[in-house]
């Protein structure tokens, strides 16, 4: 617990806000979407805690997203912070608190940022051997919360990560024509990026980490109670992902 009670949160915000002007012009400027990648924001000894604390795979935790050629995952089943390890709950309530979010809204311009108390969809995330995640856009709509989501934020822990064991979290252009840029989601980076219904990204390629072994990351997803912009809207309904092998291309066509 020693990680938990040291003063890695305001570090961490020192150093966002320090570095607040430089993330904010990367972030509007990065291809294919805007997003920044900031490495190293938390203490090695926090991300070995996250990782002390990471389930095995058969842990009962864990909530099963299998679909064929779409999806094979495991994410956590949170359904209040008492499901929450307590490392992992420390650094949840930092990635949730107003003073984040305060972060967040400086670096993005995206304002009056909602968390998720619920944590739909969001939590552990773990990618076994052989493992994907299609190429999609992100739901847009919280239904118990009812607000319009926005924002990604995703901290990878995976230490000693080799490049040819792939991961790489890609960046698609809208045009669904190929990858623009990949990120290898090496332990201690975190990763924030604008998401609406032409922010498409993925894990397309089977990952190929020996066995044992897992892509683990923590992912937040942010709101607004106010609509996205109209050029970011493809389904102005309530949606869930749009993923490419399920026909995304034919509602560009309509």
């Amino acid at each position: 617990m020693k990680s938990s009670r040291e003063g890695w949160r305001q570090n961490a915000l020192d150093t966002l806000a320090s570095q607040s002007k430089q993330l904010k012009q990367e972030f509007s400027n990065n291809d294919p979407f805007p997003h920044v990648i900031v490495d190293g924001l938390f203490p090695p000894q926090l991300i070995q805690d996250l990782v002390s604390e990471f389930p095995s795979p058969d842990d009962k935790s864990w909530e099963r997203s299998i679909a064929d050629g779409i999806q094979v995952k495991l994410r956590s089943n949170w359904i209040t912070e008492d499901d929450i390890s307590p490392i992992t709950a420390n650094v949840v309530n930092f990635f949730n608190s107003g003073s984040f979010m305060k972060s967040l809204s400086a670096i993005t311009g995206v304002e009056k940022l909602i968390s998720d108390p619920y944590f739909t969809g969001g939590g552990r995330n773990c990618i076994l051997p052989g493992g994907v995640l299609d190429v999609h856009a992100d739901g847009n709509w919280h239904d118990l919360m009812g607000v319009h989501r926005r924002l990604n934020a995703i901290l990878y822990l995976n230490e000693n990560w080799q490049e040819q064991w792939g991961g790489h979290f890609e960046l698609w252009d809208k045009e669904l024509t190929g990858c623009i840029k990949s990120v290898l989601p090496i332990a201690n980076r975190l990763l924030i990026f604008e998401t609406h219904d032409f922010t498409y990204h993925g894990h397309p390629n089977p990952l190929a980490c020996p066995e044992g072994m897992s892509r683990k990351s923590l992912i937040f997803y942010y709101y607004t109670a106010n609509n996205r912009p109209s050029e970011q809207i493809l389904k102005a309904e309530p949606h869930r992902a749009l993923w490419r092998k399920k026909g995304l291309n034919s509602l560009h066509n309509r």
